[in-house]
């Protein structure tokens, strides 16, 4: 059985088909889906998914392209969220350089309130990075963000900055991109990363992979990524569903 770490299935890009998608990743053999929800918008509606799906389960947290748009309050309303009992990690959280649509001391405050928040209550994150490796593994560390450890979202950084961070007791999440035959990185990275600290996820419904890149990716399509992670680590489809099915639930206490 698949778990997909990573998805936004309360994207308007499932209006019309929603119970569809679902129905297909069962069919699949997807048996749990970790929804994000990443600002004032999204937030309610992953809580809503996860309390109408029992596959479904969720993680909050303010995505640092929305950073300039929180609150002070927000984050108390994050705290209350979190006890909610299918939240089970503060998250997608971190830095994004490529769009800079929040300027970076902001994204940084709000990633940092975010990471002490987590180590409060003792929930894991889920890291979103992109372009900003280097401040990203920095503020973890000076954080403490290893108290609590998480998820590395949709890796594509180095084997040697995957080390860094299992080092901070996080899983290495793997999505998309490790089918395109010119993602080098993420394989090589994927093939570094032992498999007791693996994670395969969708970002649905971004990053879909090969052969249906271009298209709107949906759970089912995780498949894809453990035959591909199958295919670089050497072993069966099913050691690698089984392995990081067991990961997700470890990181994300489910039982």
């Amino acid at each position: 059985m698949l778990v997909d770490s990573h998805a936004h299935l309360d994207s308007p890009k499932f209006d019309g088909d929603r119970e569809a998608v679902i129905e297909r990743a069962k069919e699949a053999g997807v048996e749990l889906i970790v929804n994000v929800g990443f600002n004032r918008e999204t937030i309610p509606t992953t809580i809503a998914l996860a309390e109408k799906y029992d596959m479904i389960y969720a993680a909050v947290g303010w995505h640092p392209q929305d950073a300039v748009d929180m609150k002070p309050d927000d984050l108390d309303w994050l705290e209350e969220l979190c006890r909610h009992p299918k939240v089970r990690a503060i998250g997608e959280i971190g830095l994004d350089y490529y769009w800079d649509t929040s300027p970076r001391d902001v994204q940084e405050r709000v990633f940092r309130e975010q990471i002490r928040l987590a180590r409060r209550l003792g929930k894991p994150i889920i890291i979103h990075n992109r372009d900003a490796t280097g401040d990203v593994v920095r503020i973890l560390r000076e954080e403490k963000a290893a108290d609590v450890g998480g998820i590395m979202h949709s890796f594509s950084s180095s084997p040697e900055i995957a080390r860094e961070c299992m080092k901070m007791n996080f899983y290495i999440s793997f999505g998309g991109p490790v089918t395109f035959k010119n993602a080098v990185q993420p394989k090589e990275s994927l093939a570094a990363v032992p498999l007791e600290r693996l994670l395969i996820e969708t970002d649905c419904p971004y990053l879909t992979p090969h052969p249906f890149r271009g298209k709107r990716n949906e759970p089912a399509h995780v498949r894809l990524v453990a035959e591909a992670a199958a295919a670089i680590k050497q072993v069966t489809v099913e050691e690698i569903a089984r392995i990081t099915a067991e990961n997700a639930r470890k990181i994300l206490v489910i039982s």
